[in-house]
């Protein structure tokens, strides 16, 4: 019964949280598109099955590396995720787009899921922040 209860919760928190919020009103714009520069959605990461194939940015996916997919940033942008149960933080790069049906925010590599403390369930809330161009930050 306890399990049925949560899982009925979870499901609820994830119907409420798939569609990113803005947080603030700063904006970028990209081609005439308004972008938040800090959003608030839910993150996942990439499965196992992924590793060494082609992203959308051309180079292979590695679980190691800090990288992400996102459908409305651009390729290379550096983004801060900050996992709002635990407000661990990472920094990623843009290298892949999610498919265009699903309504996550963010998907990360299997690396910064885990620094991120998430990988025992599988999704978390999150706040996604774009990082201006000159921000370094080494992938790992």
């Amino acid at each position: 019964m306890k399990r049925v209860l949560l899982a009925m919760i979870l499901l609820f928190q994830g119907g409420v949280l798939l569609r990113a919020q803005p947080v603030g009103d700063s904006v970028l714009d990209i081609k005439n598109k308004k972008i938040p520069v800090k959003q608030i959605g839910v993150a996942s990461y990439y499965h196992s099955k992924f590793q060494g194939r082609k992203t959308a940015s051309g180079e292979k996916y590695d679980e190691k590396k800090m990288t992400a997919a996102h459908n409305r940033l651009p390729l290379g942008t550096r983004i801060r995720v900050v996992n709002l149960m635990n407000q661990r933080s990472v920094v990623v790069r843009v290298n892949d787009r999610m498919h265009h049906k699903n309504k996550r925010l963010v998907d990360l590599s299997r690396a910064a899921a885990s620094k991120l403390g998430y990988i025992g369930r599988g999704l978390a809330k999150v706040s996604v922040e774009v990082l201006p161009k000159d921000h370094k930050q080494n992938d790992r």
